[in-house]
């Protein structure tokens, strides 16, 4: 302890549970702790649901309240127990206040915790709601691999949902039509350029839109702008077909 400042005396019952305040200070308690959790879960929203993924921002808001409170009551001496407990306490009540608020009050709902968001329909990607989600194009290929996934014209259905997971719904192995390869993952083979003189379904690679191309024919400009192009495939690792025309795993 520097020199000038007041030795602090162990065991002071008063000291450790109420601290040199007056009762007035408990006022200020709640009314510090109920700014602070609106406006951290203001900003976990605007963070989005890939900074707060398996929690919900109220949950998380919860976590990171409670444990401030607790750290720094375990080994601050100026910080009595009693504020501690009382901060503890408004965290928990808040979260109990809003979660009721989330379940009877589904505008409250939408704004903390927003709506899933449509991000493949029908092996296309949903740009806006690529956008919407704050994800990569490498984000949103790396939640689809672990599924299974190998090119986008398998996915008939991929949502982006509220706790920042990723549910995606596939067409059969013998409906999937071709379309954009995601395997391997383009950091360690991007996608070829089509060859001179291709033809067949080639797939934009900016939304993965599949177009029939006649022989000679140039690809132009896709809906969405993209302008690169690659042969859209159904399946990118190449598996053997049998004679029935169905894949089989390579030997």
């Amino acid at each position: 302890m520097s020199a000038g400042s007041e030795a602090v005396r162990s065991l002071d019952w008063q000291r450790l549970f109420l601290g040199d305040f007056d009762l007035l200070f408990y006022a200020e308690i709640v009314l510090r702790t109920t700014l602070i959790l609106v406006w951290l879960l203001l900003l976990l929203r605007v963070a989005g649901k890939r900074g707060v993924a398996q929690l919900s921002p109220l949950e998380l808001a919860l976590v990171i309240g409670l444990g401030s409170a607790v750290g720094d009551a375990m080994f601050y001496a100026e910080v009595p127990l009693l504020h501690a407990m009382l901060v503890m306490a408004l965290v928990v009540g808040f979260q109990r206040l809003v979660a009721h608020l989330i379940i009877s009050r589904e505008k409250v709902e939408t704004f903390l915790e927003g709506t899933p968001v449509e991000l493949v329909r029908d092996g296309v990607i949903q740009l806006g709601g690529l956008s919407t989600s704050t994800l990569s194009y490498e984000d949103l290929f790396e939640r689809l691999r672990p599924q299974g996934v190998r090119q986008l014209g398998q996915v008939q259905r991929a949502y982006f949902e509220q706790d920042g997971q990723l549910s995606v719904f596939c067409w059969s192995d013998k409906q999937a039509p071709p379309g954009l390869p995601i395997v391997p993952p383009w950091d360690l083979l991007p996608p070829a350029p089509l060859p001179r003189g291709f033809s067949g379904p080639a797939a934009c690679l900016r939304c993965g839109r599949v177009k029939e191309l006649a022989p000679g024919e140039d690809p132009t400009s896709c809906g969405c702008g993209g302008l690169k192009w690659t042969a859209a495939v159904r399946d990118p690792l190449g598996l053997p077909e049998d004679d029935s025309g169905a894949q089989r795993p390579a030997p």
